[in-house]
């Protein structure tokens, strides 16, 4: 069957991946940034996903970007995690990055539907991380609507005030799981897989921030009117550390 839309985009991606260089980085806010293409990120993707210990891959966001913008040592560890990305294009304005299709691939979230759609096709096992029940449920509806027959194992609430990270590990173990899909704020997001990397049996680890939440265009981490505050004020930030 020939697909049409979206799905024939991603498809035709896909299907053209070649080995392309992925040396270049750009630094946000001292955060080493991945600069490259939805195909070009899919494609290291999918080779973590046959690989063992578990990788690490951070959709950066701007909110993130800013509550770790003074903790020095947790911004060093993040930079070792093995991709990340831009989750936002304001991000990668602000390193001067200007190719018009970069800006909307990463607008569009072109790579996150690439992977998703990725983890459907293959029959991969997925655990959710969440903050709370209704962005869980949120986020499962999204995927049953959107990828029916995804094979969610586990879903499971990280809070930061009352962390049972024993169990949680102990838990997402037991499901078998290839990937890990974490849509936590930061820092609790990255705090909790670099303490317990080690210990997880899984084959990659995607951080998905509160931003990149996908249950439709804008989001259910904020609002339209919260995201354009946030933005203006990382851009702020911005402009300050260029002046430094």
């Amino acid at each position: 069957m020939k697909r049409k839309g979206p799905f024939a985009i991603i498809e035709k991606l896909e299907n053209s991946f070649t080995g392309e260089d992925m040396d270049s980085k750009i630094s946000v806010l001292d955060i080493d940034i991945d600069n490259c293409s939805a195909k070009e990120a899919m494609k290291k993707t999918m080779e973590y996903m046959g690989t063992e210990p578990v990788n690490i891959v951070e959709m950066a966001t701007v909110g993130g970007l800013m509550q770790m913008d003074s903790m020095q040592q947790l911004k060093e560890d993040i930079c070792r995690f093995d991709l990340i990305l831009a989750g936002d294009k304001t991000i990668l304005e602000a390193a001067d990055i200007t190719d018009r299709k970069h800006l909307q691939e990463t607008e569009g979230r072109v790579f996150l539907k690439m992977f998703m759609r990725y983890l459907h096709k293959n029959h991969k096992r997925i655990y959710l991380l969440v903050e709370s029940e209704a962005e869980g449920q949120a986020i499962f509806d999204y995927l049953q609507k959107n990828y029916y027959g995804l094979q969610v194992v586990g879903l499971a609430k990280v809070s930061a005030s009352n962390r049972a990270d024993d169990m949680l590990v102990n838990d997402i173990n037991g499901g078998e799981v290839d990937c890990i899909l974490a849509a936590l704020a930061s820092p609790l997001q990255e705090e909790f897989i670099l303490k317990n990397k080690s210990l997880l049996d899984a084959r990659l680890w995607l951080g998905l921030g509160k931003e990149n939440i996908p249950v439709g265009k804008n989001g259910a981490g904020q609002g339209r009117i919260a995201q354009f505050f946030v933005r203006h004020i990382f851009k702020k930030e911005i402009e300050k550390s260029k002046r430094r």
